[in-house]
C-alpha cells in the first residue's frame, strides 16, 4: 500500500506531498496521534508534551480532466486520536461530496471518482469529521477543507468575431493601422503559459503584418493601388503557450477592403470627336457626348466639362450628366449650313474633388478635340425681315400698291417662292399678294377711322415643295387724310335767361373731329357771314378749341319767342381744311333773381295763376281710384252664393234612409239629416241628373248584383262606399262611414250594408229570404249568385 500511495504522490501535486509527510511522520513516532494531548518519553527519558491538534492537511490539488481507470486520490485525512483500531469513522459533506468526492470512513483516503473541469468549476469546498463508528458521537469539531482543480492546458485560443471586415485608405503609409483583432483562452492565466496568447499572420502577407502580442493589423506594403487589388483576405492565429511548440491555437479571416482617393486624373479614350447636327436642329438640341475615364469612384471620379476654345464656342454649349460622367454637347444658337458648314471644339474634363496629397500626380484634368459637321437641310423660305410695317393712305384708290414682301430658299437649290396672304387675318379682303413678286396691292379704300391699322401675315411656299412654307407678320398703316368736318362734341342744348345781362357768357361750346390730329384741331368757331350781326346773340372763340356762346341784348320773353336757333361754322386744320354748320337750340327760361332757372315752358307763364300740373295730376288719380272702389262694391253685391246641396221637395233617396238605420224602424224617417246623402258632389259644382243611371266608377263586388227593381240611389251609395275605402285619408261626404259601428258587445254583428259590401265575407246571406217582407230589400241586395238568376 505504502508503494501504490508513493506512484500516486508522484502524479498528484501537493495533497499527495502531504499524505507522503503524514506516513513518514508515522514511522517516526511508531504511534498515531490523538485528539487529546499526551506525555511521551524521549531519547534520553525526558518527558515531552505533545499540543493537541485536530488536522494533519489545509487543502488538497486535484489534476482536470484526468481520465485514468482508477480513482484519483486527492488526498488523505487523519486525526491524531485515530489509535487504528478502527473505532473512529470519518465523515465527508459538502460540494461534490458523495457524487464527485468519495471517502474511505476507515482510512480517511479521498479520492475523485468523475473527471473535473477547471473552466467549469475552480474549486471545491468540503467538511470533514472525525465520529465514533459505534455511537456517531463527534471526536472533532467539523473542519473545512478546499480541493482545487488544477489547470492543464486544455483549451485553445478563441477570437471574439469569426470574421473581421476592415478598410483602409489606398496608398496609405506603411504601417498605417488597419484593425485589431482580439482573442481569449479559457485556461489559467495565473497558472503556467495556458493562457499567454500570442499573434502571428498565416495569409496575406507580404501586404499586411500584425502586432504579436496586440493583434494589430497593420499595412506592410506602400503605395497599394486599389484600381489594382481593391480587396484582401487576411488569417491571423493567436496560439498559446506563449506561441511554444505544443500550445493550443485558433484562427480568424478578415477582409480587408482598399477604399478610393483621388489618385488618378481623367482620361479621354481617344483625342478627337466627330459629331454632325442638322442646320434645322432647334437651340438646346443634343449634338453628342464625350467621356473622360476616371478609374477613381464617389466623388473622387466626378468629371466636370468645359468648352475652353475653338470657333463653335457661340453655337455650342457642354454640359454634365452625373450620372453618366458624360459631356454633353448641345446646340447653342441655330445654324445654318449655307453660312458654315462645320465647327471645332476644345473640351477639358476636369475633376471636381482634387485631394492635395495626391496633387504631385497631377494635372487631374484633360482636353479633347471635338469637331461638328453642319448637315444641309430641306430648310423652308426664308424672309428677309421678321416683320414688315407698311402705310397707305386712306381712301386710296382700289390697286394701291401697299408694300412688298420677299423670301428666299436658303437651300442650295435656291427654289422659286409663291406668296399668299393669310385670309385668317384679312377677313374683309382688304389686301391681295402678287404671288409671284409679293407686291402687296389694296382690293377696296381704306377708311382709316373705321380701321386704323390693319395686321395680316404673308406665306412664303416653296414652288416645288409644297410643305416648306414661312410665314411673316405684316402691319399696315392707314395714313391719314382730312376727309371728316369737325362736329359738335356733343348735342349742345343752351338755356338763357329772360332777364340775362348783354355780354352775358350762357354756354361753352367744343367740337369733334374723326380725323387724326394733324387734320383736326387746332377748331376754329364763327357765325356765318350773313348773321355775323346777330342782334340777339354772338360767338367768341376761346382759340382752345373751344367757344363761348354770349347775350348780345338784355331782355328776352318766353311769350314772344321762346326757342332761338343759332347756326354755327367749326373749321379744323387739315389740309385742305374742312368746315361743318351746327346748329345750337337756344331755350328762353324764366329765372330769379341769381340766375337759377325757374321753368322754360311758354305755357306754364300763362297757367301761374291756376292750378299747376302735379294738382291736376292728383285730382286725376283720386277721381280713378273712387271709380274703382265702386265698381268693386257693385261686383260684390251682385254676386250671389249658391247653396252646396241642392234640395228637392220630393226625392226617391228618401226611402233608403230607412236600411242602413238601425234606430227607429221603417218609419223613422227622422233620425238624421238625409241632406247629407242627397248632393255631395254639389260642393264641386257638380249636379247630378236624376233622368240617367250614374256610371260606375269601380267594378261591384264579386257575387253581387243590383236587384232588378233597384233605384239609382243604390248605385250612389255603393259607389261612396267605394270611394270611402279605397281613400281612407280622405274622410267622406257624409257621414255614412259610421253605419257600420254597432257599439260594443253586440251578440248578432253587423248588419251594415256598407261595411258588408266591401269585405270578401264567405258568410251565406240566402237566409234573410225567410226574414219577411222588411228583410226583402237586403235579401235582394245580399243574395247569392243563384237567387239574382232566379230573380231574373
Amino acid at each position: 500500500m505504502k508503494k501504490d500511495h508513493c506512484l500516486h504522490a508522484a502524479l498528484l501535486c501537493l495533497g499527495v506531498l502531504c499524505y507522503s509527510h503524514g506516513l513518514s511522520m508515522e514511522k517516526l513516532n511508531h504511534s498515531r496521534p490523538s485528539l487529546h494531548g499526551h506525555h511521551e518519553k524521549g531519547k534520553e527519558g525526558q518527558v515531552l508534551h505533545r499540543s493537541k491538534r485536530g488536522w494533519v492537511w489545509n487543502q488538497f490539488f486535484v489534476i482536470e480532466e484526468y481520465t485514468g481507470p482508477d480513482p484519483v486520490l486527492v488526498g488523505r485525512l487523519h486525526s491524531d486520536i485515530d489509535s487504528g483500531d478502527g473505532n473512529i469513522k470519518y465523515i465527508l459533506s459538502g460540494e461534490g461530496a458523495g457524487i464527485i468526492f468519495v471517502i474511505d470512513d476507515k482510512s480517511g483516503n479521498i479520492h475523485a471518482t468523475k473527471t473535473l473541469d477547471r473552466e467549469e468549476r475552480a474549486q471545491y469546498t468540503l467538511t470533514a469529521q472525525a465520529v465514533d463508528r459505534n455511537t456517531n458521537r463527534p471526536l472533532e469539531p467539523p473542519s473545512e477543507f478546499i480541493v482545487k482543480v488544477q489547470d492543464i492546458n486544455d483549451n485553445p485560443p478563441e477570437f471574439l468575431h469569426e470574421n473581421y471586415h476592415a478598410n483602409v485608405p489606398e496608398r496609405s503609409n506603411v504601417g498605417t493601422s488597419v484593425i485589431q483583432v482580439t482573442a481569449s483562452d479559457a485556461d489559467d492565466p495565473t497558472y503556467g503559459n495556458s493562457a499567454k496568447l500570442v499573434y502571428s499572420i498565416l495569409e496575406g502577407q507580404p501586404y499586411f503584418s500584425v502586432e504579436a502580442q496586440t493583434g494589430i493589423i497593420r499595412t506592410a506594403l506602400p503605395n497599394m493601388d486599389r484600381e489594382a487589388k481593391e480587396e484582401y483576405h487576411v488569417v491571423i492565429q493567436a496560439k498559446d503557450m506563449g506561441g511554444h511548440m505544443g500550445g493550443l491555437s485558433g484562427t480568424t479571416k478578415v477582409t480587408i477592403t482598399l477604399t478610393d482617393v483621388n489618385d488618378n486624373p481623367p482620361k479621354f479614350p481617344q483625342s478627337v470627336y466627330q459629331m454632325s447636327v442638322s442646320e434645322a436642329a432647334v437651340p438646346g438640341e443634343e449634338v453628342g457626348r464625350v467621356k473622360a475615364k476616371d478609374p477613381d469612384i464617389g466623388e473622387n471620379g466626378l468629371v466636370a466639362y468645359s468648352i475652353i476654345d475653338g470657333d463653335g464656342m457661340d453655337m455650342f454649349e457642354i454640359t454634365t450628366d452625373y450620372e453618366t460622367q458624360e459631356g454633353v454637347v448641345k446646340l447653342k444658337k441655330t445654324l445654318d449650313y449655307e453660312t458654315k458648314k462645320s465647327y471645332s471644339l476644345k473640351v477639358e474634363a476636369a475633376n471636381v474633388h482634387i485631394d492635395p496629397k495626391f496633387i504631385s500626380n497631377g494635372p487631374f484634368k484633360d482636353t479633347v478635340t471635338v469637331k461638328i459637321a453642319v448637315e444641309d437641310a430641306d430648310e423652308p423660305p426664308v424672309f428677309l425681315k421678321p416683320s414688315y410695317i407698311f402705310e397707305v393712305q386712306e381712301n386710296a384708290a382700289s390697286g394701291t400698291v401697299v408694300g412688298k414682301v420677299h423670301a428666299k430658299d436658303p437651300d442650295a437649290a435656291n427654289s422659286a417662292i409663291r406668296y399668299s396672304i393669310d385670309r385668317h387675318t384679312d377677313l374683309e379682303r382688304y389686301f391681295v399678294i402678287n404671288a409671284e413678286d409679293g407686291n402687296i396691292k389694296t382690293i377696296k379704300a381704306l377708311d382709316r377711322e373705321e380701321m386704323a391699322w390693319h395686321n395680316i401675315s404673308v406665306f412664303a411656299v416653296e414652288v416645288h415643295k409644297q410643305h416648306q412654307e414661312a410665314k411673316v407678320p405684316v402691319a399696315i398703316k392707314v395714313v391719314d387724310v382730312n376727309d371728316n368736318a369737325p362736329k359738335f362734341a356733343a348735342a349742345y342744348e343752351a338755356f338763357v335767361c329772360e332777364n340775362a345781362r348783354s355780354n352775358q357768357q350762357f354756354i361753352t361750346i367744343s367740337a369733334d373731329d374723326k380725323d387724326d390730329s394733324a387734320n383736326g384741331p387746332r377748331f376754329i368757331f364763327s357765325l356765318p357771314p350773313e348773321i355775323i350781326h346777330n342782334p340777339n346773340f354772338t360767338l367768341r372763340d376761346n382759340r382752345d378749341n373751344t367757344a363761348s356762346v354770349l347775350v348780345r341784348r338784355e331782355g328776352f320773353s318766353r311769350q314772344k319767342q321762346d326757342l332761338y336757333l343759332l347756326p354755327i361754322v367749326i373749321s379744323d386744320g387739315g389740309v385742305p381744311p374742312l368746315s361743318s354748320t351746327n346748329t345750337l337750340t337756344i331755350r328762353v327760361c324764366g329765372c330769379d333773381s341769381g340766375g337759377s332757372l325757374l321753368s322754360c315752358n311758354a305755357e306754364a307763364y300763362i297757367l301761374n295763376a291756376g292750378l299747376s300740373t302735379g294738382a291736376l295730376i292728383a285730382i286725376l288719380a283720386c277721381i280713378v281710384i273712387l271709380l274703382v272702389i265702386v265698381v268693386l262694391f257693385v261686383t260684390l253685391k251682385r254676386q250671389k252664393k249658391e247653396p252646396l246641396i241642392v234640395f228637392e221637395e220630393e226625392d226617391v233617396r228618401e226611402n233608403i234612409i230607412t236600411y242602413d238605420d238601425e234606430g227607429g224602424g221603417e218609419e223613422d224617417t227622422e233620425a238624421f239629416d238625409i241632406a247629407t246623402l242627397q248632393n255631395p258632389d254639389g260642393i264641386n259644382g257638380f249636379i247630378p241628373r236624376k233622368d240617367i243611371k250614374p256610371e260606375y266608377q269601380y267594378l261591384p263586388r264579386p257575387g253581387l248584383r243590383p236587384a232588378p227593381n233597384s233605384v239609382d240611389v243604390d248605385d250612389f251609395i255603393n259607389t261612396r262606399i267605394q270611394e270611402a275605402d279605397n281613400d281612407p285619408t280622405a274622410p267622406p261626404y257624409d257621414s255614412i262611414q259610421i253605419y257600420g259601428y254597432e257599439g260594443r258587445g253586440s251578440v248578432a254583428g253587423s248588419l251594415s250594408s256598407l261595411e258588408s259590401a266591401t269585405t270578401d265575407s264567405d258568410l251565406d246571406y240566402d237566409y234573410l229570404q225567410n226574414w219577411g217582407p222588411r228583410f226583402k230589400k237586403l235579401a235582394d241586395l245580399y243574395g247569392s249568385k243563384d237567387t239574382f238568376d232566379d230573380d231574373s
